[in-house]
């Protein structure tokens, strides 16, 4: 008897009654590890969630119509500050009693000495038009439409309730250099 059958008889001495199992009629699958966990996109997501809801504050809605325009490649979070009044105004134009020549004229002249002055963010007071015919606000949809020609506009939103809600609007200049 050579070495390896002396090794085979002494395993099976050794393993004595022990008997190959039937296979059984299924094969558990591996468990497959769980997907990962995009923990910072969750993290965006609640912190996405906890602006929106600080940012719904029932004193800052008001009924009407809100103008909202940006030129393009202004981003969104230049909107957002705008939106919630967080740039200086430096100056005001009040519209209140000027028909729609006279206050394009005015427009003009207060867009072009503000640049001049290196003046960023303006508000624009064009009011409600509760005076107007029912038709609707005239000088808002005229004001709406010129700032959207204008090329020294970067962006304009209607103004918080506290600088005039949606008879007023705050406007972002180009920088002028």
């Amino acid at each position: 008897m050579s070495d390896s059958d002396n090794d085979s008889a002494l395993f099976r001495a050794a393993l004595g009654d022990v008997r190959r199992a039937a296979p059984a009629g299924h094969v558990s699958p591996l468990r497959r590890p769980p997907p990962p966990v995009a923990r910072q996109a969750q993290a965006d997501e609640v912190a996405v969630m906890a602006e929106l809801l600080a940012a719904a504050d029932p004193d800052d809605f008001e009924c009407g119509d809100t103008l909202t325009y940006r030129s393009p490649g202004v981003q969104d979070s230049v909107i957002r500050r705008l939106r919630r009044g967080q740039y200086r105004v430096e100056r005001a134009l009040d519209l209140h009693g000027l028909n729609r020549h006279r206050a394009r004229h005015e427009i003009v002249g207060f867009l072009s000495r503000c640049q001049q002055d290196d003046v960023r963010c303006v508000r624009i007071i064009h009011g409600k038009g509760n005076g107007s015919p029912n038709t609707g606000p005239v000088l808002k949809a005229h004001v709406d439409s010129w700032l959207r020609r204008r090329r020294d506009v970067l962006a304009f939103c209607s103004a918080r309730p506290p600088d005039g809600g949606t008879g007023a609007i705050y406007v972002l200049l180009r920088n002028p250099g």
